[in-house]
């Protein structure tokens, strides 16, 4: 495994955005916690999120399973390429950790990390939403991010304490080798067809409890 490190760290609370009685669907009044900003120095690390963190929608975001979002830093270089924004920052894909030295294939689900004072766990890969696109005013940016294959991951936090940009990532504990994100993430949008894969990934206990629900409908 190469070295990582977290790159930076962000958080946000929920408020709206919008103008109310707009005709454009990208202006219509919506509120989010997808605006995310750099923190310096240590972050309390807590069961369910960041401290100065938090979500809109409690049903689809947030929890123990989807405590915090980590994206790889690799990524920026192509997406400021591809989307033409030259200064897009950390944070912009809605991440509270923004990883160097690893992306989805390097990452399992089930993973164990210590990073700063505090353990997480992998639980699953993540699923763009809307607000993504809203964020960037870019219909088609969810899409993008799922072709591409460049999803990020929600990590469980294992043991509260904290985390600083600057931070080390050491991977612990590799129970599932053979799930990697990206594969993980291919299973899901695949659709139904290939039983054997959703079946086997289901079969993942570390695996985040929404995922495992969704497979087990398509079978």
């Amino acid at each position: 495994m190469p070295a990582a490190r977290v790159e930076s760290v962000q958080v946000g609370r929920p408020r709206w955005h919008g103008t109310p009685g707009s005709t454009d669907p990208f202006d219509r009044p919506f509120a989010t916690g997808f605006w995310k900003e750099p923190v310096t120095g240590p972050v309390a690390v807590r069961v369910t999120n960041l401290d100065g963190d938090g979500q809109a929608d409690l049903v689809n975001h947030g929890g123990a399973d989807k405590a915090v979002l980590a994206y790889a830093a690799a990524h920026y270089p192509d997406w400021r390429a591809e989307l033409g924004i030259a200064d897009l920052p950390h944070g912009a894909f809605g991440e509270n950790l923004t990883v160097a030295g690893w992306v989805e294939t390097d990452v399992c689900v089930g993973d164990v990390w210590r990073a700063g004072s505090a353990v997480f766990a992998v639980s699953q890969p993540r699923q763009p939403c809307w607000k993504l696109a809203r964020r960037w005013r870019l219909k088609d940016l969810p899409a993008r991010v799922v072709e591409s294959g460049r999803c990020g991951w929600y990590l469980r936090v294992l043991t509260e304490g904290s985390i600083a940009a600057g931070d080390a990532v050491e991977l612990a504990e590799r129970p599932q080798p053979e799930w990697t994100v990206r594969r993980a993430h291919r299973v899901m949008y695949s659709g139904r067809k290939n039983r054997d894969e959703t079946a086997a990934l289901a079969a993942v206990p570390e695996l985040s409890l929404s995922w495992r629900e969704e497979l087990l409908q398509r079978l």
